[in-house]
């Protein structure tokens, strides 16, 4: 029990390290060094970095060790062609279904983003922002559709993604982009919701390319 407990300190502070981007792609992760950083045995690192490796965040080298994984131009194509195929599914299967309370998260999310891109809070805008599509695919009520989007560990590439974006066009037009999606999701149209909503993806893959 005593392992697993260390493992799951380590593997959090590394995973958020990685997300927030305080981590860069490219680093090697040494077991020993980690395993003095955060007092913990060699097999709880080595526990830890699995399980990121697992989820894509981490990949081996040609002679062994785990590193960060560099996001390609090709990993963020399939992730956003990914996206817009459950997204836009989720989409088709909530339209008729959708109720009060979907729109007011939706409308509750958006003024979060708002209003953290507002106070310059920018870790926080990103999360608003992956809240906002995880939304869009709970409203579906399908359960296996919302585990083909975990499984694909498309929130954790989203997030990413979404922390590597340093300007203030790219937040804005996020914050009128969603709530263009929310503002066709209101007046029942569903032709311009997926117009949207393709279009706000593949701009950010575009967004994305630019920084490589």
């Amino acid at each position: 029990m005593k392992e697993d407990s260390q493992s799951n300190k380590v593997y959090s502070e590394l995973r958020k390290k990685i997300l927030s981007n305080q981590i860069v792609p490219g680093t090697r992760l040494k077991e020993d060094v980690w395993a003095t950083k955060t007092e913990v045995s060699r097999v709880s690192v080595r526990e830890a970095l699995n399980r990121l490796l697992g989820e894509g965040l981490l990949e081996t080298g040609e002679k062994g060790g785990y590193y960060v994984k560099t996001m390609t131009a090709t990993d963020i194509h399939e992730i956003r062609e990914i996206r817009e195929l459950l997204e836009l599914g989720a989409l088709r299967l909530a339209f008729n279904n959708v109720t009060d309370e979907d729109i007011a998260e939706l409308d509750r999310i958006c003024d979060d983003f708002t209003l953290m891109v507002k106070n310059g809070y920018f870790s926080g805008a990103c999360e608003a922002d992956v809240k906002f599509h995880e939304t869009l695919i709970n409203m579906a009520r399908n359960t296996k559709l919302r585990q083909l989007y975990e499984l694909s560990n498309i929130p954790l590439f989203h997030l990413k993604l979404g922390r590597s974006q340093t300007h203030m066009d790219d937040y804005e037009l996020t914050d009128k982009e969603h709530r263009e999606i929310l503002k066709a999701l209101k007046s029942k149209s569903l032709k311009k919701a997926e117009e949207f909503l393709s279009k706000h993806l593949l701009r950010g893959e575009v967004a994305s390319l630019e920084l490589e």
